[in-house]
């Protein structure tokens, strides 16, 4: 009888050291991302002052393909190598983000050459002509009697970014 107990304790721990193993092994073979694969991620940005610009949480995740450029390197960067479900927090220096803030993207103009110049305002959102005909984005970002001043520089340009990321999927 003594012999069948300690048989039946043997089987049992051995069971339980396979299923442990066969866990870890199961683990270790889940896909982790990589260039080329296309993603879905829960995120929310924020400055590093803890202040959010930016959130997925409450609506669809984002979608990408790792490589293609659609996000910033840097946020790319940092899935690289999840596996799906797992969360993190990623650190984004500007250079990897929107880039510095440029001052050759700041401009004055006169109120008199853009159409409805007149009645701008701080934050309002303009078209600029470059000379090459390409029209660019920009932000008023101030208005004086006889001159506007428009910023074309992305709104996070200069920014260190903190993102912390959920892998929903790889596909």
């Amino acid at each position: 009888m003594r012999d069948r107990h300690l048989h039946g304790i043997l089987l049992l721990i051995v069971g339980v050291l396979a299923f442990s193993s066969g866990c870890i092994a199961g683990d270790a073979g889940q896909a982790q991302v990589k260039p080329g694969d296309t993603v879905k991620v829960h995120y929310t940005g924020t400055f590093e002052n803890g202040t959010v610009f930016d959130s997925s949480t409450g609506g669809e995740p984002l979608g990408f393909t790792v490589g293609s450029g659609r996000v910033v390197p840097g946020f790319e960067a940092g899935v690289v190598g999840m596996r799906a479900g797992e969360a993190k927090t990623v650190h984004v220096p500007a250079d990897q983000a929107y880039g510095p803030h440029r001052e050759d993207l700041v401009f004055v103009a006169d109120p008199a050459d853009i159409p409805g110049g007149e009645n701008l305002t701080a934050g309002d959102q303009v078209g600029i002509t470059l000379a090459s005909g390409q029209m660019l984005p920009g932000r008023v970002t101030g208005v004086s009697p006889g001159a506007v001043t428009i910023d074309a520089n992305h709104r996070l340009a200069g920014e260190d970014l903190t993102f912390t990321v959920s892998l929903v999927e790889i596909r």
